[in-house]
């Protein structure tokens, strides 16, 4: 193969990761609107969706499979197949949990804990990733400990949300006699706490997004660990 081909495949799988990418943002965009609305065709459209993902997931690791055993690359082009090779599973666990999202939204109560901001956390899990995806196709490594940071902030405002729902259930329960009433609002919450933490997960492989690409440019290993 020649040089010119070679670097038209490597071109090629950054440009098929990056689709990917943008086709997960739009699952997790639909997912976290149909827990606001729910408007069960949109849930439903990410939930059947979720095979097609996979299949494009399965075809771009083939891609980094063949580089590995084909052109043997070296040096930065190595670490440019294997970051690209493990963003991949990232992108494809992201939207598992967009999935996730919607499925919880064809099965949950409206309104049930309005005071946990469920949208305001998506928003930024879902910035997190495009962020990811932008340092990595810029080769942005300042941007990489930037996610890394706002990270963190995700992580407290989930906290403080799960806190949130666990005081609100209490309070709920002990004023209430009625079983099935009490019944109700434990399922709720269990599927509110489950979709603060797939959110919070998405800003985890946002990071690992980013830490993959910290170590595809300068070889530095500080955010995998």
């Amino acid at each position: 193969m020649s040089r010119e081909s070679y670097q038209q495949e490597l071109s090629a799988l950054r440009e098929g990761v990056v689709a990917l990418s943008e086709t997960v943002v739009d699952r997790l965009e639909l997912a976290l609107s149909s827990l606001a609305t729910g408007e069960t065709a949109a849930a439903r459209r990410v939930v059947d969706g979720d095979g097609e993902i996979n299949d494009r997931y399965l075809e771009l690791e083939g891609d980094c499979i063949d580089l590995f055993a084909l052109q043997q690359p070296v040096a930065s082009d190595l670490r440019f197949v294997a970051a690209s090779f493990k963003i991949l599973t990232d992108l494809e666990r992201v939207a598992d949990l967009a999935t996730n999202l919607a499925e919880y939204a064809l099965e949950a109560s409206r309104e049930v804990f309005p005071e946990v901001d469920v949208q305001a956390l998506g928003v930024s899990a879902i910035e997190m990733v495009e962020l990811a995806v932008e340092a990595y196709t810029e080769a942005d490594t300042a941007a990489c400990f930037a996610i890394d940071e706002y990270d963190d902030s995700l992580d407290q405002r989930c906290a403080e949300a799960s806190d949130a729902v666990v005081r609100h259930l209490i309070e709920r329960e002990t004023a209430m006699a009625d079983d099935d009433t009490v019944q109700r609002l434990l399922d709720d919450a269990s599927r509110l706490l489950l979709t603060i933490r797939d959110l919070e997960r998405v800003g985890d492989h946002a990071v690992n997004v980013a830490a993959r690409t910290l170590y595809m440019v300068e070889n530095d290993d500080a955010l995998i660990y």
